[in-house]
């Protein structure tokens, strides 16, 4: 908010075509005010925009062909307190829905289902030390493994947040 109020007063008091400045300078002006604008304009969380989950609670993020997995909100409410994560040697290969790891909580344990083929490229190692950051912030500090993806055509067949919402509530019936 306060960037949007700082671009809004920079903006009012400059012409948006400066003419003392390069056709280059021009040119970069020009994007960087199109690529506030674009931001300003979007709503949603691009968190929540670009994550796809499985049936199993995992979520993937896919970004430059690596994709960051976790678990979702639903499962660490579901789990409860974590209290360890078994994850995956770097450089594992996995299979689509292949079993990786798991996560033990006070209440219970649950298996860890990779959402797509790929190898793994790097583990939350914070996690070692701290595993309650699966349930502080699933979608943020608390992902499990970053990896490659084998398969691009699979992303597209995992659930986007509506529909994965969706699923969440048919399973309360």
């Amino acid at each position: 908010m306060a960037m949007r109020v700082a671009l809004r007063c920079f903006s009012a008091n400059f012409s948006p075509k400066p003419h003392q400045l390069s056709p280059a300078a021009q040119i970069r002006w020009t994007r960087l005010l199109w690529r506030t604008d674009a931001r300003t304009l979007s709503s949603a969380s691009p968190l929540s925009i670009a994550l796809k989950y499985t049936d199993k609670h995992e979520w993937v993020r896919v970004e430059g062909g690596i994709g960051t997995v976790g678990i979702s909100n639903f499962a660490q409410e579901a789990l409860g307190d974590v209290v360890y994560c078994g994850l995956p040697e770097v450089g594992q290969k996995l299979e689509e829905m292949e079993e990786f790891g798991a996560l033990e909580s006070v209440k219970a344990a649950s298996e860890l289902y990779s959402p797509l083929t790929g190898e793994v490229t790097e583990i939350n190692t914070e996690l070692a030390e701290n595993p309650g950051l699966v349930n502080k912030a699933c979608y943020a500090e608390g992902w499990l493994i970053k990896m490659t993806i084998d398969n691009p055509g699979e992303v597209d067949r995992l659930m986007d947040e509506a529909a994965y919402d969706k699923f969440i509530k048919s399973l309360d019936q």
